[in-house]
């Protein structure tokens, strides 16, 4: 079974992902946050330090893009290709309103005709391969067939599927049924994305799906920096491993945005690592209402020096 560590705004961006595949290997690929490439055609700053492959794990790095414009992927295709990757991921899944009220993300999926053709343009002229990151459908689950019949189209690497509708976001059971339909003989490999939080969680998964060959985890993933090391065989993260990963990151993101702007970054990972911890709600809450760096140096390194009985909660 391969793990991917699914793309987190926020939380798994360039900086964190080489400190992390340096505290905890295990990974096989990393996603991206998306970007948006415009019809400017011309890679921002920000998008330049995320996808410039500089760290040690960019050979595991597949960037995802968020458009529904044919031409400005093909372009970010071109620019991801000079860069030296072999493929990118499409994102036709993010159900933020935000995302969905342009058309992209999850929002494409209420059209299949024009995503065919988008697809179609796409596949025809990008110089990389393409994986695929879908939902089953807009509203209901009854639309999947229709894009499934859509991607197997297409030579796609990989299809990473979400069994949730738009409008189901993140609640509500998985259909897994519907995975089971995208899997039974399918061209490309499928990719399991969806509640899979713990490491019984996902040897659970394992167990009853042998026929798949990866899954993509994000918030488990984010609570639990070893997590793809213990699916290994490797042990949870120790006391001081958690310190040594969460002050390698923090130092890190200070070196590059500044000491407020670190802080707000570790509050994103904050809102997941505080589940390690007896106690980590109070925590959560009081680094979430902390405004001055100091202060927030301080919980942190309480929550990793002080006494708590049993140290993780999870684990």
């Amino acid at each position: 079974m391969k793990y991917y560590f699914a793309p987190m705004e926020g939380i798994t961006t360039h900086v964190f992902r080489a400190v992390h595949s340096r505290r905890f290997p295990g990974v096989d690929r990393y996603y991206t946050p998306f970007f948006s490439p415009t019809s400017d055609h011309l890679f921002t700053p920000r998008e330049l330090r995320e996808l410039t492959p500089e760290t040690p794990c960019a050979a595991l790095v597949v960037p995802q893009i968020l458009s529904r414009c044919a031409a400005d992927i093909v372009w970010a295709a071109e620019g991801l290709q000079d860069m030296g990757y072999t493929v990118f991921n499409l994102n036709l899944g993010c159900p933020s309103a935000t995302v969905t009220a342009k058309g992209k993300g999850a929002g494409l999926l209420q059209k299949p005709d024009a995503l065919d053709t988008l697809l179609a343009d796409v596949f025809a002229a990008s110089p990389i391969a393409v994986s695929l990151k879908s939902r089953i459908g807009y509203l209901a689950p009854e639309e999947f067939p229709r894009l499934l019949s859509i991607y197997r189209q297409y030579d796609a690497q990989e299809l990473i599927l979400h069994p949730r509708t738009r409008k189901e976001m993140y609640s509500g059971a998985v259909h897994m049924d519907a995975f089971a339909l995208a899997a039974a003989g399918s061209p490309f490999p499928v990719v399991y994305n969806g509640d899979l939080f713990t490491a019984e969680d996902i040897r659970a998964f394992e167990a009853a799906h042998p026929e798949t060959e990866a899954v993509m985890l994000g918030r488990g993933a984010a609570a639990d920096p070893a997590l793809f090391r213990r699916l290994r065989g490797g042990a949870a993260a120790s006391r001081e491993e958690l310190r040594q990963f969460h002050e390698e990151l923090y130092e890190a993101y200070r070196a590059e945005l500044g000491g407020v702007n670190a802080m707000r970054k570790m509050k994103e990972l904050w809102h997941y690592l505080s589940s390690l911890f007896i106690g980590g709600d109070e925590l959560a809450k009081k680094i979430a209402r902390t405004k001055d760096v100091y202060k927030f140096n301080r919980n942190p390194k309480a929550a990793a020096t002080e006494s708590h009985g049993s140290f993780f909660q999870k684990i």
